[in-house]
């Protein structure tokens, strides 16, 4: 397998106005993803909405993806349960439907025992052998948020974790850290966080960003600049995207389907997610953001309220 390295942003779940989850609307963001030049896509996360997800919902649309990419781009399947076996199924179920790697978060009772979360991960690369497993290093409440030393001293643990995502904060340092505590060893540390430390965590040696969806052919551009060693395009970029990132921080998933609606990829923006919802100053300040942001973005235009 080639080295995961690049943009994969995790795809949101657009919902029907009745309720369920949007699958065409939900391949058509795929398309999206595929236009942007991003590198990979993940499905499901945090930005996702996983946690409002029934197991059914998630196979569906995991299997969606799969058919409907047919390895035009590589995902990597999110499969985070606090139960391990849960977590294998929903593994195996990334892995049959073509994924390339498996990304996990240890649930909070691990806590900053080691111990625990090698234990953890050695019962999903046991269910499921064979399939590169990424970390999820994420703060409390939803993850341990463990010190970089202890992630790689988990990854030392768990042959199958060649990968980890790190959105502890301060991120950039994580990333160093990881990176020396680990030797060598791992394949590679995606920054997360939205993307809104990325020049920082890529000057670190990070091998990539996860973000969100809705601006995914800036975030390529930013990557395909610091790629080919053009920092000054990297950060003008950076610079003219990071107020709406800023943004998206508060209202998460909410501000990202409004984003899309606007850029005249998504109709209906209902989310199931817990959390602030925009008001009338949210909806013209996210406008006047977009339009900061518009000349990094490379295909769509933006559309009004």
């Amino acid at each position: 397998m080639a080295r995961i390295a690049g943009v994969f942003p995790v795809l949101p779940t657009p919902f029907t106005p009745d309720g369920p989850p949007d699958k065409d609307a939900f391949l058509r963001l795929a398309d999206f993803a595929i236009a942007a030049g991003v590198d990979g896509v993940v499905f499901p996360g945090m930005a996702s909405e996983v946690e409002t997800l029934t197991a059914a919902e998630r196979a569906e649309l995991v299997a969606a993806l799969g058919a409907h990419l047919a390895g035009r781009l590589p995902f990597i399947v999110g499969a985070s349960h606090a139960d391990p076996r849960e977590a294998a199924d929903r593994a195996r179920e990334g892995r049959e439907a073509g994924a390339v790697a498996v990304m996990i978060m240890a649930p909070p009772g691990c806590g900053q025992d080691v111990a625990k979360h090698i234990a953890y991960y050695a019962a999903i690369e046991d269910a499921v052998p064979g399939f590169p497993l990424m970390l999820q290093n994420a703060p409390a409440p939803n993850g341990a948020g463990l010190p970089p030393e202890s992630v790689a001293a988990v990854a030392a643990g768990v042959p199958a974790i060649r990968y980890v995502k790190e959105e502890t904060l301060p991120c950039g340092q994580h990333v160093t850290r990881i990176l020396a505590a680990s030797g060598g060893e791992l394949d590679g540390v995606m920054g997360g966080a939205g993307a809104r430390f990325v020049l920082d965590e890529l000057a670190r040696g990070a091998c990539g960003t996860m973000p969100a969806l809705e601006i995914a052919d800036a975030h390529a551009a930013l990557w395909q600049a610091w790629q080919r060693g053009d920092r000054a395009e990297a950060r003008r970029i950076y610079t003219l995207t990071l107020p709406l990132l800023a943004f998206q921080m508060t209202f998460r998933v909410r501000a990202t389907k409004e984003v899309l609606k606007r850029r005249g990829l998504l109709t209906h923006t209902g989310a199931r997610a817990a959390g602030p919802k925009l008001d009338a100053g949210d909806m013209v300040e996210i406008g006047e953001l977009l339009a900061t942001a518009a000349p990094t973005l490379l295909i769509h235009p933006v559309r009004g309220a």
